[in-house]
């Protein structure tokens, strides 16, 4: 469990060809800023975590649940756990997201 993370002790990593950088890590959520490049695009996939997140910059195109959802800065959502959900970059930027339970695979 990592509490508190100064900027400088941040662990850069990378999943599906997406830079991102785990911010915290606490019981039962893990806080993550993802690095989205224009050409970075995230197929489909669902995973056991819920995910919530916060637009820091960029535009994106977010589809799950039979919607297509245009994300731009400020913009927040959450997708519940197992459910499919892909994301489309349209203007490269970041994102802040937080899962819970913990993902394992972006430890």
């Amino acid at each position: 469990m990592k509490n508190v993370v100064k900027k400088e002790n941040a662990v850069s990593k990378q999943f599906l060809g997406v830079d991102f950088v785990v911010l915290s890590i606490g019981k039962d959520t893990m806080v993550t800023k993802m690095l989205y490049k224009s050409t970075d695009f995230v197929p489909f996939h669902k995973h056991p975590n819920e995910q919530s997140g916060y637009v820091i910059s960029g535009k994106y195109k977010l589809k799950f649940g039979d919607q297509d959802y245009l994300l731009t800065t400020g913009d927040t959502y959450s997708i519940p756990a197992n459910v499919e959900h892909s994301m489309e970059i349209i203007d490269a930027g970041e994102l802040v997201d937080v899962f819970s339970p913990i993902r394992q695979d972006y430890l």
